[in-house]
């Protein structure tokens, strides 16, 4: 990339003045009106060579200057001692030219797992699941992009005494549901695995709050969860009533959630349950307990030393003898780092509720050995927030807590009425997939322009618009491009840069590299939206300045260049926001 080439030429020149540099930031500016890359290094290295930031600036400026260089126009101090270079308009023709991207990142040859989209047994789909997947998704292609090997996994949560409260209820129906399983189970359709999922989501909910108003349950809801328990971690029984439940509720889910995924481009992943790792959790808290972990009124606990203020203390095993969720993670992190070869990093999605427990979970981890504190410190917590919604149409539809494709399908009829005649001359299965890939971009945009661990409030009066900073508008700005260039073809004309000078467009493009990378680097989709949302009102403004098909073939030639150029950095960066921009529209 064009910035490591500049850092390399700034550590040469600070190397020529006697000052070794560790590090050397080249950044884009705030604004590219101040050139196309900036430095800061004299204001981080004045100290050392005893002089001024800007009178360091200027020597940095003299000593880049003695070798000739085809890539930098203009080099100019700014401020008190930054240095601004401006490219050549050759160099940005190259930049622009690339047909591949090739990132060098901290994660680049590395081996890594992204976590996210963990179902639950009994739950369909909602909202915080969606939310995870969207953050997930883009952590997951980010990764990829930035150079690492991605193995994507999921770690639904199928055991507790929530889900044995749930397997009570299932067996007070009887007949019903066992009925309606077998059914399902045969037919294998979505609808009706739909149907089973949301009736298993009410079972959840009766289980929870018979539990609560009738005390008298809670000896035989026990006893439903340690035959559980003990059936999966023997792996021998498994002939009990609510084991066979389990077992089918297990499969449906899971088909459920994957095909739900699937539906909004997406995919489940490696899974691996509570259930596989239960069992070994509890003896990993057992075997170094007193060491790590008390033994408290029949519990086992972590309590934290006395510097680290902002943990609480948690239960891992609890009187029962049945181990948290906070032993399932420990069982989980010992299970990634232990089958899924040399891991360099496990990231792992969840609501940032959930951050209190991560920091016990790898505080306490962190206390078994030195290998557990590698395996702590290589396991970094991502957070998403919550999603709330913006306009009564929205929020008297949902309610509560909505479901994910209850969601997506308001949206989509937000699309059919506002879209309206921009997509009347499409096919009915053209405008249905159109329809959830605007419906998803809307959503996808919301989320991730804002810093992972945000709270959002969809707003579909700005999330749909066709004109505004929204997914709709990257959409339509990839699809007009996809037009001209159709329509360039047909005249006979090819897209080439000529030897002309550079517009203010051509610069924003050649960026795209430096703003990925960036992206990439500091699992921040936030700043590829705002760099995508920048090109593409630069580009609708030039599409209005300029006539693009003109008469003149050579200029429509270079022309059609920067417009295919656009069209590879809309394409390409959406892919990586987990986004798929249709050509039509």
């Amino acid at each position: 990339m064009m910035s490591e080439k500049l850092g390399i030429v700034v550590r040469e020149a600070l190397g020529a003045l006697g000052i070794e540099a560790s590090e050397v930031v080249i950044e884009r500016p705030a604004d590219i009106a101040h050139g196309d890359y900036s430095t800061n290094a004299a204001l981080a290295y004045a100290k050392v060579a005893g002089v001024s930031p800007r009178e360091l600036a200027g020597k940095l400026v003299e000593k880049i200057l003695e070798t000739p260089s085809e890539e930098v126009k203009e080099i100019e101090i700014a401020g008190p001692g930054f240095i601004n270079f401006r490219l050549t308009d050759e160099i940005i023709r190259k930049e622009n030219s690339k047909e591949e991207i090739s990132l060098k990142t901290s994660y680049s040859g590395k081996n890594i797992l992204v976590e996210h989209s963990s179902p639950n047994l009994f739950k369909p789909f909602h909202i915080g699941h969606l939310m995870n997947n969207i953050v997930g998704e883009f952590t997951a292609r980010a990764m990829q992009v930035g150079g690492a090997q991605v193995t994507t996994v999921a770690f639904p949560s199928d055991i507790s005494l929530g889900i044995a409260k749930a397997i009570y209820v299932l067996q007070k129906d009887g007949g019903t549901s066992q009925q309606m399983f077998n059914d399902t189970i045969a037919s294998g359709s979505f609808e009706d695995k739909t149907k089973v999922v949301n009736y298993l989501g009410e079972c959840y909910t009766r289980g929870v709050t018979l539990a609560k108003e009738n005390p008298e349950f809670e000896s035989e809801i026990k006893e439903i969860a340690k035959n559980l328990y003990n059936e999966i971690e023997s792996g021998e029984l498994h002939n009990s009533v609510g084991y066979e439940l389990w077992r089918k509720v297990q499969l449906i889910n899971t088909e459920y959630f994957d095909t739900v995924l699937e539906s909004i481009g997406s995919k489940l992943g490696k899974v691996i349950f509570e259930s596989e790792v239960a069992k070994n959790g509890k003896e990993i808290v057992l075997e170094n307990t007193p060491n790590v972990f008390t033994q408290s009124e029949g519990a086992y606990v972590y309590v934290p030393s006395e510097e680290r203020k902002d943990l609480n203390t948690l239960v891992f095993v609890n009187s029962d003898g049945h181990p948290t969720y906070e032993a399932k993670d420990l069982g989980l992190i010992e299970k990634k780092f232990r089958e899924y070869g040399e891991i360099d990093y496990s990231l792992f999605i969840t609501d940032n509720e959930q951050t209190h427990h991560f920091k016990v979970v790898l505080d306490a981890a962190g206390k078994i050995s030195e290998e557990w504190k590698s395996r702590a410190d290589r396991s970094i917590h991502i957070p998403h927030g919550r999603m709330l919604f913006k306009g009564q149409k929205m929020s008297s539809r949902l309610g509560g807590v909505p479901l994910a494709l209850d969601v997506i399908g308001v949206v989509e009829e937000e699309v059919r009425e506002r879209a309206g005649e921009k997509i009347a001359h499409l096919s009915d299965e053209e405008k249905k997939k159109l329809e959830r890939e605007i419906a998803l971009s809307a959503l996808r945009i919301a989320v991730l322009r804002s810093k992972p661990g945000m709270n959002i409030n969809f707003d579909p009066e700005s999330s749909l618009s066709f004109e505004g900073d929204s997914g709709p508008y990257l959409l339509y700005t990839h699809a007009r491009c996809s037009s001209l260039i159709e329509k360039g073809r047909k005249r006979g004309y090819n897209a080439k840069f000529k030897d002309v000078p550079v517009t203010l467009l051509e610069r924003e493009l050649a960026h795209f590299e430096i703003v990925l990378a960036d992206a990439v680097e500091n699992i921040a989709p936030q700043k590829l939206v705002t760099y995508l949302f920048e090109v593409a009102q630069l580009f609708n403004s030039f599409y209005a300045e300029n006539h693009i098909l003109g008469e003149d073939k050579e200029t429509s030639e270079h022309y059609l260049a920067i417009v295919k150029r656009l069209k590879e950095v809309l394409s390409q960066g959406l892919w990586v926001l987990g986004i798929s921009a249709p050509d039509k529209m």
